[in-house]
Order: structure tokens, then C-alpha cells, then sequence
């Protein structure tokens, strides 16, 4: 008997959930564990970036090697195997002492994030909606934000109160409550609860999922899909290196509370840019808007390298912030517009890989530049990169939308400019 009630609303806050989890504790929380395992431990800003980028690399051949599986199963048991997972590798970090135990860790970590992050998340969102896909993912990836905000906040506290031995374990049990809690409303398609996307009657609907989407091959062969993977990956690159390295920066030069508040307002900075990009997006040429933001974020990465005051970064990482929550965000929307639903898990995580290169090897760049001269100088080069992939993206070409996504877009959302 089919139920009545559409439960895509449910799916959005269980995202927004299972979202805040996987940013406060995994992706944000980077920035806190590499400030804590340096300060506590011997390890050299260099070793612990390269432990940062093998958890990107290794997240991104985890999410393309379950993206046939999230196709084909219920997405409820890979993201709470997920949950475990990252419980446990939390759990250890506080006990490592080598970098092969650290590598080890970092390595389990990125497994158990693949599994209950991004990819599985936005997923979900995409199979509930299309017409209102732009606000519902604004609201679910909102959540990204929101974990740097109060979980990464959380953890850094706690940390510095009991040092990482006493805090990892405390972590841990909490990440895998957190998914818990979210699990069960993570219907994993509108069709297993007797409804289309967006709550329409599955009797009713005149959209085919699969004869409507670009199949894997054509998508990941065209233009299209290569030139965005390319100007992704440098501004990603540029990002994810200067979230990585914010806490330290404002350590070495201010102190760690001067780091942790970076953090905080670029966190707050992502929530107030994500909700306005989810009101306005549809209003405007997605590509433009995706161009801009990555030249913008070069600008905020530069006004970081020259901050020498408190004031300054907090500023420097609010800019930055602004930028951060929508780029993330315009990431899935803009696959799931131009090559559909059906094979959404298999594209989007094929472009997560590929683009892995840029986010493993930008805190290892920075890292490195950083030993080797200074931040301002990292910061400087992370600029560039991301100036670099605004140029690249404004070559990407036409957008072609799958017929699906034409069917359900207004004529004003200029997706296929």
C-alpha cells in the first residue's frame, strides 16, 4: 500500500543532518586535527597534510567504487556501515604515535566519510527532487556549514581541554550517533514510498528517469564534463588547501583561538552564502554564477595570505567562506542539470575522483610551500589556482540539459545559456 505523504522534506533534514556530521567531524575537523597532532605530537605540518590529501584521494576512489552500488541497493546500509566506520577511525586517532599509523587512520577515516558524505548525500536529494532541487540542496548542504559552525567548534574545545587522546574516542561515539539518528528517514527514492519527484503520483508522471538522463559513457566523454572537471579541480585545490590550513595559519601567527574563530566565521560565512545561492541560482546563468564565485574566492585567499591581525583574517575568512558553501553546492547541481538522475552516483563520483587530485594536493601544496617559506605564500599560490579554474570554467561551453531537467527548469533559470 503506497503512503500518501511525501517524505522529500524529511529527506532534506536527514541530509542536513548526516551533512553536518560528515563537515564538523571530517571536513572542517581536518583543519582542527592537523593543529592538534602537530602541536601534540611530532609530526611536521608536511606529514599531516599528506595525510589530509590521502584521505581526499582515497575518499574519492571509495565514492566511485560504491557509486554501482548506491545505484542498485539501498543507500541506508552504505551510509551506516559508513558511520561505524568513522566512528571507529575517530576513535583511533588519538592514539596514534607513527606516520604509518596516522596514514593508516586517515585512511579508514576518508572510507567511513566516502561512505556517509557527500556523494550518498546529494544523491539522495537528487532522486527526491527536481524542480526544487536548488533549494532543497541548498537547505541539506547547508549542513555542511552548520558542522563547521558547532561540531568543529566542538571538537576544537574539547581538544584543547583534554588533549586528542581524551577527545578522539568522545568524537568518535558522537559521529556515529549522529548518523544514527539520521538514518531511518533515508528513504533511499521517492518510488519506494509510492511517490515521483517532488510529490507528484508515480501514476501520473510522464518522467522516465533513465530515458531522460545522459547515460554514463556520453557524460563523462563530453566537452562539457571534461573542461568542468578541469576548472574544478584547481579551484577545489585552491579551497580545500585554505580551509585545511586556516586553524594553523591563525596559530603561527595569532594564536589558536585566533584559528579556530577563522574557522567559525568562514563556516557562518558558507551558511549565509549557500541559503542566498539557493534563492538566486535560478535566476541566473548556473555557469556564470559557478565562474564568479571561483574568481571571488581567489580574491578572499589572497586578502588571507596578507592578514596579520585578528580582525583581518576573521574578515579574509568570512570572504572566503561566502564563496565555499555555494561552489560545493553548484558542484552536484550542476551534473545532476546536464546529465540527469539515473546515473547521477556514477558521474558525480567519477568527477569527485578526478577532481580528488586537486583537493588531495592542495592542503599537501600548501603544507609544503608553508615549511619551505611562509603562508603568504601558500595562500598566494592557492590565488592563483583558484583565478586559474575561474578561467577554465568560463571555457567549458554549452550546457545541454537532459530532457528531464528541461521538462521541470523555468524558462528563467538560464541552465542552458
Amino acid at each position: 500500500m503506497s503512503n500518501h505523504r511525501f517524505h522529500g522534506w524529511q529527506i532534506v533534514a536527514s541530509v542536513f543532518v548526516l551533512l553536518t556530521t560528515f563537515s564538523g567531524l571530517g571536513f572542517y575537523g581536518l583543519a582542527i586535527y592537523l593543529d592538534a597532532l602537530t602541536d601534540e605530537r611530532s609530526f611536521s605540518t608536511t606529514s599531516v597534510s599528506l595525510a589530509t590529501s590521502l584521505f581526499f584521494v582515497v575518499g574519492g576512489i571509495t565514492a566511485r567504487l560504491i557509486a554501482p552500488l548506491i545505484e542498485r541497493r539501498d543507500i541506508r546500509w552504505v551510509i551506516g556501515s559508513g558511520g561505524v566506520i568513522s566512528g571507529v577511525s575517530l576513535f583511533l586517532l588519538g592514539s596514534v604515535e607513527t606516520e604509518f599509523e596516522l596514514y593508516c587512520v586517515y585512511t579508514l577515516f576518508a572510507i567511513g566519510c566516502s561512505l556517509s558524505g557527500f556523494v550518498p548525500g546529494t544523491t539522495l536529494i537528487t532522486r527526491w527532487f527536481h524542480s526544487r532541487r536548488a533549494m532543497a540542496l541548498s537547505i541539506a548542504t547547508t549542513g555542511l556549514s552548520v558542522g563547521g559552525l558547532t561540531l568543529t567548534n566542538f571538537s576544537s574545545h574539547l581538544i584543547d581541554r583534554q588533549g586528542l587522546d581524551d577527545a578522539a574516542p568522545t568524537l568518535g561515539l558522537l559521529y556515529f550517533a549522529l548518523v544514527l539518528v539520521a538514518l531511518p528517514w533515508m528513504w533511499p527514492s521517492p518510488e519506494s514510498r509510492g511517490k515521483a519527484p517532488d510529490g507528484g503520483e508515480t501514476t501520473t508522471t510522464t518522467t522516465n528517469t533513465e530515458l531522460d538522463s545522459v547515460d554514463y559513457h556520453t557524460a563523462v566523454h563530453s566537452r562539457f564534463f571534461v573542461v568542468t572537471v578541469c576548472g574544478y579541480l584547481l579551484a577545489m585545490a585552491a579551497q580545500v588547501g585554505g580551509i585545511a590550513q586556516l586553524a594553523n595559519l591563525g596559530t603561527e601567527r595569532l594564536d589558536r583561538a585566533s584559528g579556530a574563530l577563522a574557522v567559525s566565521a568562514l563556516a557562518a560565512a558558507s551558511v549565509v552564502g549557500r541559503l542566498l545561492g539557493g534563492m538566486v541560482v535560478d535566476r541566473l546563468s548556473i555557469m556564470r554564477f559557478t565562474i564568479g564565485l571561483a574568481a571571488l574566492q581567489g580574491v578572499a585567499l589572497t586578502l588571507i595570505g596578507f592578514a596579520e591581525s585578528s580582525s583581518a583574517l576573521v574578515l579574509a575568512a568570512f570572504v572566503f567562506g561566502l564563496t565555499i558553501g555555494n561552489l560545493l553546492m553548484l558542484q552536484p547541481l550542476i551534473v545532476s542539470a546536464a546529465f540527469g538522475v539515473a546515473h547521477y552516483p556514477r558521474i558525480f563520483a567519477f568527477e569527485q575522483l578526478l577532481v580528488t587530485a586537486g583537493v588531495a594536493g592542495g592542503p599537501l601544496l600548501l603544507g609544503f610551500l608553508h615549511d619551505q617559506s611562509s603562508y603568504r605564500t601558500s595562500y598566494l599560490v592557492a590565488a592563483a589556482l583558484s583565478a586559474s579554474g575561474a578561467v577554465i570554467l568560463s571555457q567549458c561551453g554549452t550546457m545541454r540539459p537532459s530532457p528531464a531537467v528541461l521538462a521541470v527548469s523555468s524558462p528563467r533559470t538560464g541552465n542552458h545559456r
